[in-house]
């Protein structure tokens, strides 16, 4: 990396964290753990049964092995861990639109990754496409806050298409204690829907949608030709035709409505954010519907 590109970045960096900071400080610290379902109790450690104990919490597989009541104790979580899912397929940082997808994932990422610092949460990240590009365990502070946004926005992907499916597997694998996973893709990928449940069973799960024009419609004209930024196939578009251009808007509208059903079902709450939008404001639009 030159001195230009990384001079580029530092300045985007801090303009993230200012912007992050300002938003954090005015609407977010305050009710930030009150809007995700992260905080709990968990288990610490099995002890000897005493008179009075509720029966329910007794360890059986203990006391059978030990041949003793032993009961299991708990105790109440005092910290998060915030995990992000980035996906840095084809379909979300590639073709002309790649700059403006990219840069509503980056406001998105910085503004979670200092809130978690504010309220002194673990951090950690999984970057992807069609493998993972990079893994960053969950951890404490800003100099770790720093470097996961550092590392993720000048991070160049060597694959192009979308494995979220390893994405989810990993992040279950790996969080061992509760945590908030929060997923940054366009969904555009098959062959999910088994991770993500499992992951949601633990976790509590939010799937951010990033979308853009493609799926809003086709513009009216002659023969066009639209490229898949994953496979590089492409396919012809009708433009022209009002039938075809209808049929297109239905197809993508039931899809998201069945995607949006599918995610409700395995108690997964979604955020879409379009390139159109201001990914902060959505972000706390989120966030207050959460609180109620």
């Amino acid at each position: 990396m030159d001195d230009r590109t990384l001079h580029s970045l530092h300045t985007q960096i801090k303009r993230l964290q200012l912007y992050s900071d300002r938003l954090v400080e005015d609407l977010l610290s305050g009710n930030y753990r009150s809007v995700f379902k992260g905080l709990g109790i968990e288990f610490d450690e099995v002890r000897d049964y005493v008179y009075g104990d509720d029966a329910r919490m007794i360890d059986w597989n203990v006391t059978g092995r030990l041949g003793a009541p032993f009961t299991k104790t708990f105790r109440e979580e005092r910290e998060l861990t915030l995990f992000l899912i980035v996906d840095l397929s084809a379909s979300v940082v590639g073709g002309e639109v790649a700059g403006e997808r990219r840069r509503v994932q980056s406001m998105l990422t910085a503004l979670l990754t200092f809130a978690a610092v504010r309220n002194n949460d673990q951090l950690g990240a999984i970057f992807f496409s069609d493998g993972i590009e990079a893994f960053v365990r969950p951890a404490k502070g800003k100099k770790h806050a720093l470097r996961l946004l550092q590392d993720g926005l000048r991070l160049e992907p060597a694959g192009v298409g979308s494995n979220l499916s390893l994405a989810l597997r990993t992040a279950a694998e790996t969080l061992n204690h509760r945590g908030i996973c929060i997923v940054l893709s366009d969904f555009k990928t098959e062959g999910y829907w088994r991770d993500l449940s499992l992951l949601s069973r633990k976790h509590d799960v939010i799937a951010c949608r990033i979308t853009d024009d493609s799926t809003r419609g086709v513009l009216e004209g002659g023969l066009m030709y639209v490229m898949d930024q994953e496979t590089g196939q492409s396919q012809p578009v009708l433009g022209r035709s009002r039938t075809y251009r209808r049929e297109y808007q239905e197809f993508w509208d039931s899809h998201w409505h069945q995607w949006r059903a599918n995610c409700r079902r395995r108690r997964v709450s979604l955020l879409e954010i379009s390139t159109q939008d201001d990914p902060a404001l959505k972000l706390i639009q989120f966030f207050r519907r959460r609180r109620r």
